[in-house]
Formats: C-alpha cells, sequence, structure tokens
C-alpha cells in the first residue's frame, strides 16, 4: 500500500512561547519538569508516523499521552510547534487558509466523541450539512445524504431529529455525515467511548463492515486496548506525549517493546486478536479425489495422523476421511468417495479465536481452514487453540463452553 499521510517529527507545545520548550526536551527535562518550570505543556513530541492508504491506524494510550492532541494535528486543528505532516506528499503545515479549508473539505472528515449535531436539524439535515457549505445543490446533496444514511444502517430515520435517537443511532449520524464529503481520510477521536458496552461493540462491527466496503484510511484514537486490536491494521501506543512503539496487534503482543508496553497489554483478550491462521497448521498431508484408500491410509501414515482432508483440484474440500474409515472401506471393497465423512466444521482464516472456541471443541475432527476463494489453507486442532493463547480469559471461556 501506498503512504497517505506521514508525520515527520512533529511536535506541539501549548504555551506562550511553544518553540523555546523544544531545547529543553533535547535537553532531558521531562513533561513534569517542563510545566512545572515554564507553564507549557507538552502535548506532542517528536513523532514521526507513515500510515498508508485503506489502512485502520490506531493511535492508543492513556489519559493525558497526547493521543488527541495528535489527532487534531492531522487537520491543523492542533498547529504543530515542529515538524512536518504530508497528506499526499504535501506539507499541510504550511499550508495557506484557501489550501487549509479546501483539504479539510475535500479530504479529511472527523467524528468525534461527543456527536457533535445539531438538535434542530434533521438526520438528513445534519448529514448533508458539510456539502450544503460547500454549495453542492440540494438535489445532489440530499441524494449523497441519503446513500450515506443508508450506508451507516439508518434508511427510514432520515425525517427524525438527533434526541429521538440512541447514543449509537447518533454516532451512526456523525459518521454518515462525515463520510457524505467522500473524504479520503476519516479522522476518529475515541468515537464510541461514550456508548453503552453492547452499542460499542455493535459500532465497532459497523465501522468495519463499512471499511471492508468504502477502503478509507481511518486514523483512529482510542484508550481501550481491546478495541485498539480488534480495529487496528496497525497500532501506535503512546505515552507523555511519545510514540513509544507501533506495530501490527500480533507484533505488540508478541515483541513489546519495553516494560510500559507489557503491562499495557496485559489484560488483552488475545482470543480477540488473533487469528485462525496465526494457529492454523498447513496441511502438509492432503488427498486428492482422484487418489484411492490406499494413498489416504500412506498420507495419514507417513504423516502420523488419524484423519485427512479429500480436496478437489482447486484445492475445495470435499469431504475428510479418517483412519478407521479406511481400513473398513478396504476390507469392504469401497471407493473413496465413499467413505467421504461430511461431519466437519468450516472457519475463514480471518476468523478470530474467540469465535472459533466452541467450534473446536465441539468437533471430533479438526477445523479446516479456508481463505477467501474457500480454498483449503490449513487446520485447527482443539490443542492448537489452548497452545496458541496464555490468556486467563480465554481458558475460563474454555471451561464455560466445555
Amino acid at each position: 500500500m501506498s503512504t497517505k499521510v506521514r508525520l515527520e517529527h512533529v511536535s506541539k507545545i501549548f504555551g506562550p512561547k511553544p518553540k523555546s520548550i523544544i531545547p529543553l526536551i533535547k535537553q532531558g527535562k521531562t513533561k513534569e519538569e517542563i510545566l512545572t518550570e515554564t507553564d507549557h505543556t507538552v502535548g506532542v513530541y517528536d513523532v514521526s508516523l507513515d500510515i498508508k492508504k485503506g489502512e485502520v491506524f490506531v493511535i492508543m494510550g492513556l489519559s493525558g499521552s497526547g493521543k488527541s492532541t495528535l489527532i487534531r494535528c492531522f487537520n491543523l486543528l492542533n498547529k504543530p510547534t515542529d515538524g512536518s505532516i504530508y497528506i499526499d506528499d504535501a506539507d499541510i503545515v504550511t499550508a495557506n487558509k484557501s489550501q487549509l479549508k479546501k483539504m479539510r473539505q475535500e479530504k479529511i472528515a472527523m467524528v468525534f466523541q461527543h456527536f457533535g449535531l445539531f438538535s434542530h436539524r434533521t438526520i438528513l439535515g445534519n448529514v448533508e450539512y458539510g456539502l450544503e457549505v460547500k454549495n453542492v445543490s440540494k438535489e445532489e446533496r440530499q441524494q449523497i445524504a441519503l446513500k450515506n444514511i443508508e450506508i451507516v444502517g439508518l434508511k427510514g430515520y432520515e425525517d427524525k431529529y438527533p434526541d429521538e435517537l440512541s447514543g449509537g443511532m447518533q454516532q451512526r449520524v456523525g459518521l454518515a455525515r462525515a463520510l457524505a464529503n467522500d473524504p479520503d481520510i476519516l479522522l476518529m477521536d475515541e468515537p464510541f467511548s461514550a456508548l453503552d458496552p453492547l452499542i460499542r461493540r455493535e459500532m465497532q462491527l459497523e465501522l468495519l463492515d463499512i471499511q471492508e466496503r468504502l477502503q478509507k484510511t481511518i486514523i483512529f484514537i482510542t484508550h481501550d486496548v481491546n478495541e485498539a486490536f480488534k480495529l487496528g491494521d496497525r497500532v501506535a501506543v503512546m505515552k507523555d506525549g511519545r510514540v513509544v512503539q507501533v506495530g501490527t496487534p500480533e507484533e505488540i503482543i508478541e515483541q513489546p517493546a519495553n516494560q510500559y508496553i507489557s503491562e499495557f497489554i496485559k489484560d488483552i483478550d488475545r482470543s480477540k486478536v488473533f487469528q485462525a491462521e496465526h494457529i492454523m497448521i498447513k496441511p502438509n498431508a492432503l488427498v486428492s479425489m482422484k487418489d484411492g484408500i490406499n494413498v489416504a491410509i500412506k498420507e495419514m501414515k507417513e504423516n502420523g495422523i488419524s484423519s485427512v482432508f479429500v480436496v478437489d483440484r482447486q484445492r475445495h474440500i470435499k469431504g475428510i476421511v479418517t483412519i478407521d474409515d479406511a481400513i473398513k472401506g478396504i476390507k469392504d471393497k469401497k471407493t473413496l468417495e465413499d467413505i467421504l465423512c461430511q461431519d466437519f466444521m468450516v472457519v475463514e482464516k480471518e476468523a478470530y479465536i474467540n469465535d472459533i472456541i466452541p467450534k473446536a471443541l465441539e468437533s471430533k475432527y479438526p477445523l479446516a481452514v479456508v481463505n477467501e476463494e474457500n480454498k483449503l489453507v490449513g487446520f485447527i486442532l482443539r490443542v492448537h487453540v489452548l497452545s496458541g493463547l496464555v490468556s486467563e480469559e480465554v481458558n475460563e471461556s474454555l471451561e464455560y463452553h466445555g
């Protein structure tokens, strides 16, 4: 993927003489020392990031880590004290007022934590507001607004007012309003933190569904590590205004950069981060439909397994054969097709382990892992699920299901 947004040594200091603080930070002064000695606040310091086109990039950290300050730098609601921010290779920090207005109207949209809806406008009126500001004709802006209201699942609510909607529905309106301008980049500052847990999970899934269809570049802020790892293609962890580590959820879990990261992620539910493709075993032993029972027995013996998947030439699964059924089939003079068993379970390689656990416990055969073309790419045994995780929450889930 090509780079969509690039930050180079971005710092944001709040106070009357912010540039004078940069040398103090370079000398090793802490955020607290600078505040006490100079009455300046270090919001963000020396952040460099490379965000790819079409990815969900999550910035997470505790309160005061600088994440909300940083996201407001992306559209210059906070103008950096130092550094550069490139969008499509153009440094927006040096943009004039006209260029900045055009960039905000056409390339970047923001979804806030507290919705920011106009109470006197209908849902349709709220969603089309940005287009109205851009002087888009009434007919065209209503058409665009209605399309985006449908995208976020609110078709039929066009004439309602915000106070007639639940919190989750109001946040959907905010998302539809942001999407209506068809921005390349979507900034989301803890958009779901005010929602109750059930609605929050629904909105997370809704966002992933929308992203699957629209492929926007999304920069998402959260303090919730489970939310960060669920949504993010990559995650940046912040502390005291600095980025401590950047990586995929799997990379951060498996190789935390320091003790702070280790502590930060210790309560993560790994079953909601790792997917089938992370714990599956690639099928070294496979039998083709053109092979006979003797070939199936040979494959099982050579690989020390008691069952083997049977596939066609395109590697689509036709069934599974056990060693007992194969031996009995030889005695009864049956064909491979005669003894095929269909009583196996299939999971997609992107399926989360949390969703796989019940299937792994219920199935008496390995789980077949398939890709988007429904081709067999691996298999999972119950022991793979257990050994792939070291979370007490997962063990509790296993006890509950089993």
